[in-house]
């Protein structure tokens, strides 16, 4: 893989976290914890009934919402981990060369279009 196509691909997922780290700044907080976990805030929206159910009906929905960005944003610390040590960019089943057009369309792929069929059984 080239280094213009390296660093257009490190642009998009520079791009991509600081979208999910602004996207979970509204939600979240960062938790205690050293590995990068962010911890739901539970909204307060006062004191009646009807204020207590919209309260945890927004958490649930948050709470669901942080788990996917928290595991959107690892994905784009894996891959920019493996473009670090030299393996993006290979599948990590078969170890052959992914598509740059796969890579182009979704920068945090690790694996081939054919291992990723294989997987959820398209084949």
């Amino acid at each position: 893989m080239n280094a213009k196509l390296l660093r257009e691909l490190r642009a998009m997922l520079d791009s991509e976290r600081l979208k999910l780290q602004n996207e979970l700044d509204n939600i979240a907080r960062r938790g205690k914890s050293s590995d990068g976990t962010f911890a739901t805030d539970f909204p307060s929206h006062g004191d009646k009934e009807d204020e207590n159910a919209a309260e945890v009906a927004e958490f649930s929905d948050n709470l669901s919402l942080s788990s996917e960005l928290e595991s959107a944003m690892k994905d784009i610390v894996s891959a920019i981990k493996a473009m670090e040590n030299g393996t993006y960019g290979k599948c990590k089943y078969c170890q052959q060369v992914i598509d740059v057009q796969r890579l182009m369309a979704r920068p945090t792929s690790t694996s081939c279009i054919a291992c990723k069929k294989t997987l959820t059984q398209e084949v």
